[in-house]
């Protein structure tokens, strides 16, 4: 027996491919979730962006985040076809737990929006309610003379001398 989860995939597409193309890919890998029993629930495109590392020689990639619901069964389906696929070059699929989804969820609705939710920028108290982010104190640095030991300031004073 398979237990349905909500999962959470992000997968990267190769930039090089044209704005259609693109969108075909991502209508392709949410129409394959669905005709495997899954239940795509959301899409987040988060557009071009520059790698942190070559993948394949390609330094550019379309970020992709999609929350579904789907049996257990068929998620090594998807990832293999993830794999095959070669418009895609990186993936990742995790289940996305209850308590990560209300704290996403909360903090979208915070900030104005579901979608605009970044939950490395809070900070929560032990209620669970938002408090302020502590704030960094920033000190001025001294400035550094450079005091050059005796013997060097000597020997530039010996060169100059020798070029008149």
């Amino acid at each position: 027996m398979s237990v349905r989860r909500i999962y959470e995939t992000t997968f990267i597409v190769n930039a090089a491919l044209e704005d259609s193309d693109i969108e075909a890919v991502i209508s392709k890998v949410s129409g394959y979730i669905t005709n495997h029993g899954g239940d795509v629930q959301e899409t987040e495109r988060w557009g071009r962006r520059r790698l942190a590392y070559p993948i394949n020689k390609k330094y550019n990639g379309y970020y992709v985040h999609l929350v579904f619901e789907a049996s257990s069964d068929s998620i090594p389906v998807l990832e293999r076809f993830l794999v095959l696929e070669d418009t895609v070059l990186r993936s990742l699929t995790l289940i996305l737990p209850d308590k990560l989804r209300e704290y996403r969820h909360d903090m979208g609705l915070e900030q104005g929006g579901y979608n605009k939710a970044t939950f490395a920028n809070a900070v929560r108290d032990d209620k669970g309610k938002p408090e302020a982010k502590p704030k960094k104190e920033v000190t001025p640095k001294k400035e550094k003379t450079e005091d050059k030991p005796a013997v060097e300031k000597s020997k530039e004073s010996d060169k100059s001398d020798t070029q008149d």
